[in-house]
């Protein structure tokens, strides 16, 4: 396909998204079933179309005048991937796979960007409702944090110590161009691709087959280090999901102890048994939530890792269609569930044990809210601070700094910490 068939493709993909509310990859497989005669890059190439649509949805639509799927993906294809309006006249006239030709509107507000930053919320691609929440979180650096959250994401992936070290992995891949990362010392990143290109598929490498490196991103992977979590210790990550949390406390507990892995939602812990034979990881005992009994954990857990569900506002970069899908009664939900999450993690503490939270939201409710009502209904747990801990770690590294916020809690945004968003709390029991 030339990028006119593309071009039409994505239309079509996204013109599906906004009318029906489906998870963009849903569509894009769906498209792929039906047109099989399309390549693996034309695949990539229409994805990364779609996607970057969706993560300047706000600011293109009002630049277009219009927010459907042809104007959007036009001014993706021009502002976003930097081609000149002239080239796509040509491509729509060369191919004919390609969509109508522009009209005299559409080629004007392409040829005039006015791209305009008087309305924030717009400029910064979050969605008007949610705004007063961000203002709320980050007051004057609102802004900023929205803009960086319609950017792309690079390819996080984190060293399994159990197995290899950072400074080898890095070797490894090298011909990918992978980088340590800036915070994580256990942390390689590869840089995010631009317009068409694709990104490498990282689990097709011999070093990923053999367990030295597990995707995990950079965010995810601090929390696991605050947790503090020792060798030796009894651990009960509650919320496990696929293990990512869990591999990562294994490998920091270097395979001493025990790590306890529960998801309330069976289907989410199968991905873990593989995983964990892959990395080599022999302290993980999985609790299946309809058979098995979390008793044993009762008050004699050293550490609770709760990540919570939540409505994935700091991870916009890499599922931006969820930006336009999440709802007032959707966070209503989620903050309910994340209060009965906290307090069934209760039981399970003993004295002197900490109980981490965690999210991958930058909503206050779903956060410092959250913490400070459980606080005020549990008066035998304290908060801890975490900026001593974070300044012991991370201290070192100059110009990533999050934010510290009611008594130590920590927010890490794109903007702040160059990672995915993300809140990490920590409470000592009594």
């Amino acid at each position: 396909m030339r990028d006119g068939g593309r071009i039409a493709a994505a239309i079509e993909v996204l013109a599906e998204i906004n009318e029906r509310r489906r998870p963009v990859q849903e569509a894009l497989k769906d498209w792929g079933n039906k047109h099989r005669f399309a390549g693996s890059g034309d695949r990539v190439a229409i994805g990364n179309l779609v996607f970057d649509a969706l993560r300047h949805k706000l600011s293109h639509a009002q630049a277009m005048g219009s927010e459907d799927a042809r104007a959007l993906v036009l001014a993706t294809y021009i502002w976003g991937w930097g081609n000149e309006v002239a080239q796509l006249e040509q491509v729509m006239e060369l191919d004919h796979h390609a969509p109508e030709p522009l009209s005299d509107l559409e080629r004007n507000a392409l040829l005039e960007n006015c791209q305009v930053e008087d309305v924030e919320y717009v400029s910064a691609n979050v969605p008007e409702w949610l705004w007063s929440h961000f203002q709320d979180n980050f007051g004057d650096e609102a802004h900023a944090v929205g803009k960086s959250l319609s950017e792309r994401a690079p390819i996080d992936m984190r060293v399994n110590t159990i197995k290899s070290t950072q400074e080898k992995v890095l070797k490894r891949l090298e011909h990918l161009k992978a980088e340590a990362s800036g915070l994580s010392p256990v942390g390689v990143r590869l840089a995010p691709v631009v317009g068409s290109r694709k990104s490498p598929h990282v689990q097709a490498e011999e070093t990923f087959r053999k367990g030295r490196f597990e995707l995990q991103d950079e965010a995810s992977q601090i929390a696991s280090i605050l947790s503090g979590a020792k060798p030796g210790e009894q651990v009960l990550d509650l919320c496990a999901g696929g293990g990512g949390k869990s591999l990562a406390l294994a490998a920091q507990m270097e395979n001493k102890g025990q790590i306890y892995a529960y998801d309330a939602h069976k289907t989410r812990l199968a991905p873990l048994y593989d995983r964990m034979a892959r990395a080599g990881v022999r302290n993980i005992q999985t609790i299946d939530p309809q058979t098995g009994s979390l008793d044993v954990c009762f008050k004699k857990m050293d550490r609770v890792f709760v990540d919570a569900p939540c409505t994935g506002t700091g991870v916009w970069r890499r599922r931006p269609d969820t930006k336009w899908r999440v709802t007032e009664s959707a966070l209503s939900g989620r903050v309910e569930d994340q209060a009965q999450v906290l307090e069934s993690a209760v039981r399970f503490v003993r004295s002197g044990g900490k109980l981490i939270y965690a999210t991958c939201s930058l909503i206050p409710a779903e956060n410092q809210l959250q913490i400070k009502a459980f606080l005020e209904k549990n008066s035998d747990f304290k908060i801890v601070d975490l900026e001593p801990v974070w300044e012991e770690n991370f201290g070192a590294v100059a110009g990533r700094k999050p934010l510290f916020k009611d008594g130590g809690t920590i927010t890490l945004t794109p903007y702040h910490t160059d990672t995915d968003g993300f809140f990490i709390a920590m409470m000592e029991r009594d």
